[in-house]
């Protein structure tokens, strides 16, 4: 048996959803001070004295009508914006045009809502609308990772971001991305190329109508496979400031934030400072110092301090508690690179196929024979050398 309690907190948050936008300051502090079914009241009687009031004159500017200052005047807007809504709208139809689609609601209330959300404070969404059969807080655990870029990308960062991807999610990550054209699409593509990893997409409009429709096939996938997010309910077109708050959520939702590929003014480093002010590690690429798609992403480097990332296993270094045991965060290029310069010295004084002895080795290097001697037994234990009576050659390597 549901609880009426309960119950009405989520019905209130959805209408909250579909009356107020995600960039409502007013709506987001009325919902988290006076809790939705109050401030929903409050709203629905329309009264900026009261409304003021019971925020204590905190009214936050609007980012939708920054003209006025007068929390009054920014109170009576935000009213009148919501009640025009809430005479139009219909929350049942919505409800149940969500659920023959498989759409379905998460409020805090729900198991399934991500515990790390709560970190936004009053900017969290009202509820989150998902699609698809991925539990969303299993998803987005402590081995989620974020990773944005530019629309207009190029075939650098796209199979950058795509080997990324594949490696994080090959390792059980889940990787975060907006869903978009370009870095977004690529990262997305390199984790359903893995067979144990997942990626969640965050949309910025309703998920009744995939956006960017040439990523529909693609969104499809992700949607059969894992999840697809969204806080704008059905039949909400994706604006760009919806765009801009959504990208709080790919923050929040993940534990950290790779910028793959940026340009100075990409919408990818909202991303990147939104992670920042929520205590998410930043990573970005680094691309050619002459590449304009690089530059958003130098430019964390240089003045935001994000973490250079060069290969798949430095993602796992940012994450909490760092790599899981057995996993390396450096890449060994060769086994070589072990060696002292003393034993790489003999090594080279070893020829390939014929056989030198130790004696000879000694002259060509200036080592005393014992020395030479302990070396070699040293690299034979490692596999690099073959010795017997005295005389050594390489080893031949395992076809």
């Amino acid at each position: 048996m549901s609880d009426p309690i309960l119950d009405t907190d989520r019905l209130a948050r959805i209408t909250w959803s579909l009356i107020a936008e995600p960039s409502d300051a007013v709506a987001l502090v009325a919902r988290s001070r006076l809790g939705p079914v109050e401030a929903l009241r409050v709203a629905r009687e329309g009264d900026a004295s009261e409304l003021v009031r019971r925020l204590h004159g905190d009214v936050p500017s609007e980012a939708t009508d920054p003209s006025g200052s007068h929390a009054g005047g920014r109170a009576g807007r935000a009213l009148s914006r919501w009640q025009a809504r809430l005479s139009t709208v219909d929350v049942e139809a919505v409800l149940d045009g969500a659920q023959r689609r498989g759409i379905r609601v998460l409020t805090p209330q729900d198991e399934e809502w991500p515990e790390q959300l709560t970190d936004l404070q009053e900017t969290a969404p009202h509820c989150l609308w998902v699609h698809g059969p991925g539990p969303l807080d299993q998803l987005c655990g402590p081995r989620s990772v974020a990773l944005v870029g530019s629309r207009a990308s190029t075939p650098y960062g796209e199979d950058t971001a795509a080997t990324l991807a594949a490696a994080f999610a090959a390792r059980g990550g889940t990787v975060v991305s907006g869903g978009a054209y370009g870095i977004d699409a690529a990262a997305h593509r390199g984790a359903l190329a893995a067979d144990d990893g997942a990626t969640v997409a965050v949309l910025a409009g309703g998920l009744d109508a995939l956006y960017p429709r040439g990523n529909t096939r693609l969104l499809e996938q992700i949607r059969e496979r894992h999840l697809l997010v969204s806080e704008a309910p059905p039949g909400t077109a994706p604006t760009r400031w919806r765009f801009l708050s959504r990208n709080r959520l790919i923050a929040a939702l993940s534990h950290a934030v790779v910028v793959v590929e940026a340009s100075w003014r990409s919408g990818a480093l909202s991303t990147a400072r939104r992670a920042d002010d929520l205590s998410r590690p930043v990573g970005a690429v680094p691309g050619p110092v002459t590449s304009a798609a690089s530059a958003g992403c130098h430019r964390l480097i240089r003045e935001c301090g994000a973490v250079l990332i060069t290969e798949p296993s430095e993602l796992l270094d940012l994450l909490p508690g760092g790599p899981a045991a057995g996993e390396s965060s450096y890449a060994i290029q060769d086994e070589l690179d072990l060696l002292s310069p003393a034993d790489r010295r003999v090594l080279d004084a070893v020829p390939p196929r014929s056989w030198l002895g130790e004696r000879r080795i000694a002259q060509e290097i200036g080592f005393t024979p014992r020395d030479v001697a302990s070396t070699l037994a040293r690299l034979e234990l490692l596999g690099l050398v073959v010795t017997v009576e005295g005389r050594a050659r390489r080893a031949r390597p395992v076809p």
